[in-house]
């Protein structure tokens, strides 16, 4: 396999730093390909068959591949099937045997373009280039729909997910748990003397509470554990593959964490500011607002006997 080193494309003419593959059994147009490429300012590797390029595409992404059809091993549309299938990356035909293959199979196979040889250098740079700005358009229209799904389903005080997105995430998990014969636990949050504290001090003092309660519990959570603002002060948190016992020890660890950086205790002792913890373990062949129901009923038990303690719902 033929490696050259990296250009900056950036750095020499103002783009992005973009990675292109090109796959040909012939040198000649393998390196004459290369070349043209690399003096348009992109970092372009060079592989003679199928095979190669999908060893190379192991081990570095690349945005572009620009493959021949007739290859020794794979021919160039079954790389590009696996290409698509594997990786985001787009890929351009080329081809001698106009006469054998048509521009709607390329499409079909999953190409952005289809060239036919002999290859003017200069016509394919220009249909890169095109290839490059539509898969960055489409990059960027991806990454708006991503922001605007997180808006829709994001709380917007305190970044955590909101009631919504919680009710079709918790029927995903309760479904997810009965099919596998799995572990389910949830944990609804409530703050004793909030609305005491809002009262005395203004609603803006405490929205610096949820937002503080909010980062402790994100602190709190493995990756796979998601949290929500449930409303007003309340918040759940989903454990998947996670015991009662476990869950129990997640809810006082969030409880003892928010408490030790509480700034929410006044001294004259007017208002004190903690947490309270319903945890509940999911019974197969519960449904939804049962299980929720058997949260809030916890919570509202673990207040009833005080407050700022976890109370865990045994069966």
């Amino acid at each position: 396999m033929d490696v050259n080193t990296d250009i900056d494309a950036k750095g020499k003419n103002g783009r992005n730093r973009v990675h292109i593959l090109v796959v040909d059994d012939e040198e000649v147009i393998r390196e004459g390909i290369r070349e043209a490429i690399q003096h348009a300012g992109y970092a372009c590797w060079a592989a003679a068959s199928g095979d190669e390029a999908l060893k190379f595409l192991e081990k570095k992404h690349v945005d572009l591949v620009i493959s021949d059809i007739r290859l020794p091993g794979l021919t160039g549309f079954e790389l590009t099937e696996i290409v698509k299938k594997k990786y985001d990356t787009d890929v351009i035909i080329i081809t001698g045997y106009g006469k054998d293959f048509q521009y709607e199979e390329a499409i079909e196979k999953g190409a952005s373009e289809f060239i036919l040889k002999p290859i003017r250098l200069q016509e394919l740079v220009v249909r890169l280039k095109r290839v490059l700005r539509e898969r960055a358009l489409i990059a960027q229209r991806r990454q708006m729909e991503e922001q605007l799904r997180e808006m829709t389903i994001t709380d917007d005080l305190t970044k955590l997910y909101n009631m919504r997105h919680f009710y079709s995430q918790l029927q995903l998990e309760m479904d997810r748990a009965l099919r596998y014969k799995g572990s389910l636990s949830l944990l609804l949050l409530d703050l004793d003397g909030f609305k005491q504290y809002n009262d005395t001090y203004g609603h803006p003092e405490g929205d610096q509470i949820l937002i503080r309660l909010g980062d402790v519990i994100r602190e709190c959570l493995r990756k796979s554990d998601t949290a929500y603002r449930y409303g007003g002060d309340e918040f759940m948190v989903i454990l998947p593959e996670t015991r009662g016992g476990e869950a129990r020890n997640v809810a006082e660890r969030i409880r003892a964490s928010f408490a030790s950086v509480n700034p929410y205790r006044i001294s004259d002792g007017n208002v004190d500011v903690t947490l309270s913890v319903g945890v509940v373990e999911y019974q197969p062949g519960e449904d939804l607002s049962g299980f929720v129901k058997k949260a809030d009923q916890t919570m509202y038990q673990a207040k009833r006997q005080g407050g700022n303690q976890s109370l865990f719902a045994q069966e």
